[in-house]
Order: C-alpha cells, then structure tokens, then sequence
C-alpha cells in the first residue's frame, strides 16, 4: 500500500487553515499531519513531522512564509516541499517566493482540484511550473542579467533538449511526445539537468536557463 501524502498547513488565518484541510484530508491518499500559525512555528513542525508538501502562506505574523521558505528550504532537519498560497497576484510575491526556494505558486483562489494536483505534483519531487508563471519568469528572466550569470555547465544534446522545453513550460509527458520518448526518460534526463545545474527542481532550472542565456524569450 501507498504511504499517504504527508501535508502541512502554514496559514495564520484558521478559518483558511479549517478550509484547506477539508478539501485535502478528504482526497484519497492525502494525510494533513500538522498545522501553524505562523512561519516560525511552521518551521518547527517541519522539523518535527517531516511533511512531504507544505502549503505556506506569505503574509503572517511572528515569520513571513518567505523567510521561513528560506529557512525550510536550507535546513537539513526539515523536509517538505513549498507550496506557496497567496491572495497576491503580482510579480513581486512570486519572484520573491521562488528566490527563497518555493517549488510552487498557487492563488487561494485556485480551485479545489488545482490544489490538489499541486500537492501531488509536489510530492511526487516535481516543481507547480504553470504557463503563466513560466511566461513571467521569461519576463523577468528574458535576458541575462549584468553582469552576465555564469554560463550553464556541459549538457548533452539530448539535456540541452530538454531544458528547453522545461523552460517553455511543458510536463514531461509533452516533452515526451516532442522528443518521442517515454515520460520515464524524460525524468531521468530532468533528473540529470537538475543534478548538473546544481538546482533543486524545474523551477530553479527556468531561472537558471534564462538568467544564464541558454534559453531566450525568442528561442
């Protein structure tokens, strides 16, 4: 049998916190294991209980969910990957969200089956890269900063292939379909630019290709 998909819930607002956990502990395979306040106490359960997916606010009292993303993110006693939930629809929380190393973007105002597929794209090590945020990273990331970012190491063909995919937005199963090969190869060459690039997931991945040049937003 399936472990379950262990959830944390980070949202000074309980009346949020009591809505997420509804539609969350009510899919089949779901477990929210915890919930806090706060981002300092957030990071403390992190610690504790080891979720696979924590759903993070921004705006909260004692630590902002950026900082304790950061945190997270960097501390090798806590686990989870970051999704972060916002009322805000602007460049600044989601440029801000993915630079403290969230690996998904989503607006409270998703509905409840985008949360869910969030989750297991989540878990299952993945980054939440939907189109729209890939065409504002593109608009932020379109041209290599100055002074120009270090160039992206050595990748094969095949690496360089689908890097460039990555960057446009498309699953692994499209860039299967592209390249015409199966979605397990596709991983496993995700796997080997995401090693290669020094990166956590697909998202870091964008910024560094466009930061770097690799990719631009004409080609």
């Amino acid at each position: 049998m399936t472990a379950p998909i262990r959830i944390l819930l980070v949202d000074d607002q309980e009346l949020v916190r009591a809505g997420f956990r509804v539609i969350l502990s009510s899919r089949p395979g779901f477990e929210v294991v915890g919930e806090a306040g706060d981002g300092e106490e957030g990071l403390a359960l992190a610690r504790e209980l080891r979720p696979d997916v924590i759903c993070m606010d921004v705006q909260m009292p004692v630590l902002d969910g950026l900082e304790a993303t950061r945190r997270i993110v960097a501390d090798p006693a806590a686990t989870g990957s970051v999704l972060v939930l916002t009322t805000f629809d602007d460049d600044d929380s989601l440029f801000r969200a993915l630079d403290a190393g969230a690996s998904g973007f989503l607006l409270k105002t998703a509905s409840p089956e985008q949360l869910a597929e969030a989750v297991e794209v989540l878990a299952a090590g993945d980054a939440l890269l939907a189109p729209a945020v890939t065409r504002r990273v593109i608009e932020r990331f379109g041209e290599p900063r100055t002074p120009a970012a270090p160039p992206l190491p050595e990748l094969t063909e095949r690496e360089s292939d689908v890097l460039r995919l990555v960057a446009r937005g498309y699953s692994n199963a499209e860039i299967g379909a592209r390249l015409l090969v199966g979605e397990a190869t596709v991983k496993t060459h995700v796997s080997n630019v995401l090693l290669k690039l020094g990166v956590r997931d697909r998202v870091q991945a964008v910024v560094r290709a466009y930061e770097s040049g690799f990719v631009t937003p004409a080609g």
